[in-house]
């Protein structure tokens, strides 16, 4: 009989992870591995590499926000591109945020996307075949009073997404966004290690619960696989209902 989860596999590709030390990134870089992808994992930590030696992969120091380092990246041969860095920047007003913070948070959570799939999308579609997979937020998708930039550039990657897929589709790439709510990271620090603002967010959420990042990544490998292969231009929801809840 054959196998049944065979659509999941990714035998005879290779994954290329941004920001694949920690948190999601790392949890999707496993995952990939798992299934059989042989991994590229890059991030500016130099531990990078060593948990990349771990799965069987190769791991690469990278600044993502040199636009240099991010291009060299893009001309690794690569299947599969997951697109994961990013940095929230300060807390607050949109208007209050100095012109390095910003330029800082652009360059990692938008240009390195932009920059990398300019390189892996032509390529991909010259071999007829890729899936980019770009880490969106909920923060993209609703205002928000204290990481207004963030969540634009959030938005952006849902539609960065969208447009690959237009423009790509016909060669066979495929190209999604995920939409992460609240994750147990470290970047969620800042709300779980308040128990106040974390029974507020979790009494606005229908499951009640963190999501973590095993199950972001289970959604990045449906995206990336064979498995979501008729799923392109799509922004997938991983939040236990906050989105779409009346905060009851």
């Amino acid at each position: 009989m054959a196998d049944p989860l065979a659509a999941f596999r990714l035998d005879g590709r290779t994954a290329l992870v941004t920001g694949a030390a920690s948190g999601i990134g790392l949890a999707i870089a496993r995952l990939f591995a798992g299934a059989g992808a042989s991994v590229i994992l890059a991030d500016r930590d130099p531990a990078v590499e060593g948990i990349a030696a771990d799965l069987g992969g190769r791991g690469v120091i990278a600044d993502l926000a040199d636009p240099a380092q991010v291009d060299a990246l893009g001309d690794e041969p690569t299947d599969i591109l997951a697109c994961n860095a990013g940095i929230a920047g300060p807390a607050g007003p949109m208007h209050a945020m100095d012109d390095a913070a910003r330029a800082a948070l652009y360059a990692i959570n938008l240009e390195h996307p932009i920059r990398l799939t300019a390189r892996t999308a032509p390529a991909m579609a010259a071999r007829g075949r890729g899936s980019i997979v770009l880490l969106s937020s909920i923060a993209g998708l609703r205002g928000n009073a204290g990481l207004g930039h963030y969540g634009i550039t959030k938005a952006a990657l849902a539609q960065l997404a969208r447009n690959l897929a237009v423009e790509f589709g016909p060669q066979g790439v495929r190209a999604n966004a995920i939409a992460p709510g609240l994750i147990a990271t470290d970047w969620a620090s800042a709300i779980l290690s308040n128990p106040e603002r974390t029974e507020r967010r979790l009494g606005a959420t229908p499951l009640r619960r963190v999501g973590t990042p095993g199950q972001v990544a289970n959604a990045a490998l449906f995206l990336a696989s064979d498995a979501g292969g008729f799923v392109t231009g799509q922004t997938l929801v991983v939040d236990g209902g906050t989105l779409i809840s009346d905060g009851n």
